[in-house]
């Protein structure tokens, strides 16, 4: 708020363009003066409103509705960003795609309501049992996609024997009591010091085939992947 006892146009332009939203020129009125922050303290509140709202609709366009991770979409952009820059670095990478089992029979025993706890529920282990810096995303339906930068092919493989452990060491509790959760995994590495492109997607068909591997030999196990593609 600009109090000025000049009254010229152009002294008050000079004013608004140095920064100034209003204008009040001596001698003012106290309830003018009252009136005109009232009005900018509103334009202020709808302003923050209207940030909020926007960052809550970029949030939405990025992240899964139900478990808060990221989307199928989100998480493919990220692992296409992590694969170039990779190629840049010769750094390795990692992919794991996560599966739930037999969460069909979750569904058609306890309901979707507690199908929904047991997706949330393995979302938030599967969330803290990462680093800070490995991206977890809802691939689709009861699928997962960590992407686990600058971790050798041997520490891949820990961490997603340490993720199927998390899952199956300890029920989920839901309306309808403790219910057992496994997951099968699949998981797929560039190793350090590799140069040539990869096509993220390839990554993503690799760390898949073997998760189907995975469920074919039992459930409840991690199965490695190795990486055949043609370079971009």
């Amino acid at each position: 708020m600009l109090l000025t006892a000049k009254d010229d146009k152009h002294d008050v332009v000079q004013g608004l363009e140095a920064g100034a939203d209003d204008y009040l020129t001596k001698p003012f009125n106290v309830h003018e003066l009252h009136a005109r922050v009232r009005a900018g303290k509103r334009i202020l509140e709808l302003q923050k409103e209207l940030i909020q709202a926007r960052e809550s609709l970029r949030f939405e366009a990025l992240h899964d509705h139900l478990t808060g991770l990221w989307n199928r979409g989100a998480v493919l952009n990220l692992l296409q960003r992590e694969e170039q820059r990779r190629q840049r670095s010769g750094d390795a990478l990692g992919v794991i795609m996560v599966d739930v089992d037999h969460f069909k029979a979750i569904n058609d025993s306890h309901g979707h309501l507690v199908g929904d706890v047991v997706l949330t529920e393995v979302a938030k282990r599967l969330t803290a049992s990462v680093r800070g810096y490995d991206s977890v995303g809802r691939y689709g339906g009861e699928e997962f996609l960590i992407i686990v930068p600058g971790c050798n092919p041997q520490g891949l493989i820990i961490s997603a024997e340490r993720l199927r452990g998390v899952i199956a060491e300890t029920p989920i509790n839901s309306a309808s009591g403790p219910i057992p959760v496994t997951i099968s995994v699949g998981l797929v590495s560039v190793g350090p010091g590799n140069l040539k492109p990869v096509e993220h997607i390839a990554l993503v068909q690799a760390a898949d085939s073997a998760l189907y591997r995975a469920k074919a030999k039992g459930r409840n196990r991690v199965e490695i992947a190795e990486l055949k593609v043609t370079p971009q």
